[in-house]
């Protein structure tokens, strides 16, 4: 279970512990071997990140009042519905995948030496020998940064084209999840993922409650009770909901999944009906109903739902075999400017001994294989796609194959206090594929004097089980 906390409570954090931390940061000196050891890397992030705050435009979130079933009664121009997990646009693709490649000190240090032999004092051999497997290694990359794109924007495609039953006045109508607006009464039936936001109005089952798993919002794999409101779950038919005259205010949208404030009011009753709504009576995007068929009125739209606020920004993901390779590959270069330096004091530096001593580092230049990089990526491809063709695991899907291999590197497993796994639906699955090594407690005097097998209810949750994976086990909690 997630920790939510409230937006002050975030606040309050962030100053409290980002003083300290940042001043001592501050402090240190940073001159040209900063630079060079990797600070011009975050000099750029900085410059892009600002770059992007000012280009991109921030819609201030407000509270919004919403009338059932009349999306054209809405204020505000509200989001699209629309799921996106793509990294890049038409536009950023290539420069985008082209300065995640050159951000590695391999791939730079190939391009300057591709660069330096258009210098005639600095060329020594065919421009082709140099810029052809540069080249084609960033051909390689290009071409599997595509096709991770183009499988998430099918995966997109896919969740957005799913047809769901709109409420209208001449009765049920099927749209796209891309399509509903703010205010459409939609139909959601039994095992069948909530595209947004909702109220819960009303439901099949005669308590006027259902079930919903909440397993892809917060990882709990127990099901939540969700109450109908009691004026519409009341009516006696379900196109009684246009003969009414009501509207539901609801909170500006939030990270919080497990609070919310809001009110429904039905006007053209005498007296008016007002009854207060709370968690109970909502119904969240990606969440899936268990019981009955429900339907409710969107609130909340794309990136205003609560699970795309509680998602951050898409990453490129960086293996631990990068990031080995990419300080070989700097081990290797001092080395090669260590050699240059022999070569060019066995001459006595005589003449242009600083245009030998490039000179030499590029011939010296073959003791870095840029082999290795383009095996590295073909075979990362590779092994994404043998893992998905594997019939001992049917449905696993890589959305990513930029660390397929990390599966194997898994040491530690966290688990709560319930002993769950995250993503494990049969938690014998675990202990009878997986070869369990030794249970670890935390290097602390009080662990060291607690048993495994004592009861311990305050740091139950606190323990971590060691163990060795094969690819074929990993998928069961990854």
């Amino acid at each position: 279970m997630p920790l939510m906390m409230s937006e002050e409570g975030f606040e309050n954090d962030e100053s409290d512990y980002q003083t300290l931390p940042r001043a001592r940061v501050n402090q240190r000196p940073r001159g040209l071997g900063w630079f060079l050891l990797g600070g011009w890397k975050v000099l750029c992030g900085s410059c892009c990140d600002c770059l992007a705050r000012c280009c991109r435009r921030r819609k201030e979130l407000k509270a919004r009042t919403v009338w059932l079933g009349c999306p054209e009664k809405c204020e505000e121009k509200y989001p699209k519905n629309a799921i996106k997990n793509q990294k890049y646009n038409i536009f950023t693709f290539v420069p985008g995948v082209l300065y995640q490649q050159f951000k590695f000190f391999l791939n730079l240090y190939f391009l300057v030496v591709a660069c330096s032999q258009f210098v005639p004092s600095l060329k020594i051999g065919y421009l082709y020998t140099y810029w052809a497997p540069l080249g084609f290694v960033l051909a390689v990359t290009i071409m599997r940064e595509a096709v991770d794109e183009v499988r998430r924007y099918q995966r997109d495609k896919e969740m957005n084209s799913q047809l769901y039953s709109k409420l209208t006045v001449r009765g049920k109508i099927q749209v796209k999840s891309s399509d509903i607006q703010v205010g459409d009464l939609i139909i959601v039936d039994k095992n069948q993922r909530i595209p947004a936001d909702m109220i819960f109005l009303r439901t099949s089952e005669k308590n006027g409650s259902c079930f919903i798993r909440t397993d892809q919002l917060d990882g709990e794999t127990d099901w939540k009770l969700k109450v109908a409101v009691g004026c519409t779950q009341r009516l006696p038919a379900v196109g009684d909901l246009f003969s009414i005259s009501a509207y539901v205010y609801a909170q500006r949208p939030q990270l919080d999944i497990h609070s919310f404030e809001g009110n429904f009011t039905r006007e053209d009753a005498d007296p008016q009906v007002h009854e207060s709504l709370s968690i109970e009576n909502t119904l969240w995007a990606s969440t899936v109903v268990a019981s009955g068929t429900v339907i409710g009125v969107v609130i909340y739209t794309g990136k205003e739902t609560r699970s795309v606020l509680n998602t951050s920004y898409a990453k490129n993901k960086v293996g631990l075999l990068d990031l080995e390779l990419n300080r070989l590959t700097k081990a290797l270069f001092l080395a090669q400017v260590v050699l240059s330096v022999v070569m060019v004091a066995v001459q006595g530096f005589v003449g242009p001994w600083f245009r030998n001593l490039f000179r030499f580092v590029v011939l010296f230049s073959y003791i870095i294989p840029i082999s290795l990089r383009v095996n590295l990526d073909m075979g990362k491809s590779a092994y994404g796609w043998m893992i998905m063709k594997d019939e001992n695991i049917p449905g696993t899907v890589v959305r990513t194959s930029t660390i397929p291999e990390e599966l194997g590197r898994l040491v530690y497993l966290l688990t709560d206090k319930t002993g769950k796994f995250p993503g494990l639906r049969k938690k014998s699955h675990l202990y009878s594929r997986c070869p369990l090594i030794s249970f670890m407690l935390y290097q602390h005097p009080f662990w060291q004097q607690t048993s495994i097998k004592g009861h311990c209810p305050r740091f139950q949750s606190l323990f971590f089980i060691r163990s060795v994976f094969l690819y074929a086990t990993v998928h069961l909690v990854c």
